[in-house]
């Protein structure tokens, strides 16, 4: 059956629903029931994700991939509803914006934070050890809390450290408050330990004050993080392995691990890049189009002149559906390659978007320590 075809409902209307296998009258609370959001084929090998809202006018916003989607309302209910077509294989954070706020989605127990849902179309890989998260859930912090004062970065940050397994090498979360409050970070590598999948490590969740100013292609965060976090993790009481560091980073936070790792190879020679945000140039703020300037930007110039150290082990990775982002990583892509380093290439079912990464993140950490 055709998502878009119009199938007569129990009360005799014509629905729109039914396609999604909701036979409900829309509006009932045996309609409201079912879980959110609702698949069907669209006929052109992607999907129709069916999204309902109950009560007031509400607009999808999606983290990539879409922009905003409005909700229509079935005729005199209270039901609130979109059919937005989909690619196969997508994995996609969202959320609603209604009377003035944002909310995750009440109809989907799989979340990211209090006010964002999960989407993932029926042909997704399934991402093993990330627990399904409701919106009022509360994720476990690590007990070890570091107190940084940075001079050379300013402010005050909170670094929390979490021992898997008994601790082990250390891998750097950057954008950590997002893998401490967002998605459970802590219980999935766990898990992941528990599994075999993940060898003995030492969680250290490094927030971010001001991302574009630290993660551009700068030696401040990495002189702050040798002279400063680094001897303070060693201090901290949780056994923490040095000698053998990860650094896992996502969009601009990808490119500043990479930057690292040939800025720092004292430092820095093991990195899990996800969607690394290779466009950036120190202009490319102040251009119309970011995306559109150098393929590959600072970094595969940077490369190009110097290459990667040889004892580099990186592992990328990229969202499917992120095709503006594929010339400028796969350029950086092979110039790593070329330099020597030992590289992994692969791709996620998403878009820019930390619910893709998630799974990338545990199965390329482990990589990078092999």
């Amino acid at each position: 059956m055709r998502v878009r075809e119009r199938v007569r409902a129990e009360d005799g209307g014509e629905s729109p629903f039914i396609a999604f296998g909701l036979s409900a009258a829309p509006g009932t609370e045996a309609f409201w029931a079912a879980a959110g959001p609702a698949y069907a084929p669209s006929g052109d090998g992607g999907w129709a994700a069916l999204f309902r809202w109950r009560g007031t006018p509400a607009v999808i916003e999606f983290e990539s991939w879409s922009g905003p989607v409005p909700l229509v309302r079935w005729r005199e209910t209270d039901c609130w509803y979109a059919e937005v077509p989909m690619p196969a294989r997508l994995r996609v954070t969202y959320r609603f914006l209604a009377d003035g706020a944002a909310h995750a989605d009440p109809l989907n127990p799989v979340g990211a934070g209090g006010d964002r849902s999960i989407a993932a179309t029926p042909d997704a890989p399934p991402q093993p050890h990330w627990p399904a998260v409701g919106a009022d859930d509360v994720l476990p912090l690590p007990r070890t809390r570091i107190r940084w004062a940075s001079e050379r970065l300013g402010g005050r940050r909170t670094v929390r450290v979490h021992p898997v397994g008994g601790g082990g090498p250390v891998v750097l979360l950057l954008d950590g408050d997002d893998w401490l409050h967002l998605h459970p970070a802590v219980t999935a590598f766990d898990a992941a330990h528990a599994a075999g999948e993940m060898p003995p490590v030492t969680l250290v969740f490094v927030p971010a004050k001001d991302r574009p100013a630290e993660f551009g292609c700068r030696p401040e965060l990495w002189e702050a993080v040798r002279d400063e976090l680094l001897p303070l993790v060693a201090e901290c009481g949780v056994p923490a392995d040095l000698g053998r560091l990860v650094v896992a980073g996502q969009s601009l936070a990808g490119l500043s691990a990479l930057y690292a790792a040939t800025e720092f190879p004292e430092l820095v020679s093991r990195v899990a890049c996800q969607s690394g945000s290779f466009w950036w140039t120190a202009q490319a703020a102040d251009l119309p189009d970011p995306l559109g300037g150098p393929v590959g930007g600072t970094m595969a110039a940077r490369l190009r002149e110097r290459p990667a150290p040889t004892g580099l082990r990186i592992a990328f990775d990229l969202g499917e559906h992120e095709t503006r982002m594929l010339p400028h990583c796969e350029r950086v892509e092979a110039l790593t390659r070329e330099s020597g380093a030992t590289v992994r290439i692969s791709r996620s079912a998403s878009g820019h978007d930390r619910a893709g990464w998630r799974q990338a993140l545990l199965r390329d950490v482990a990589w990078a320590l092999a």
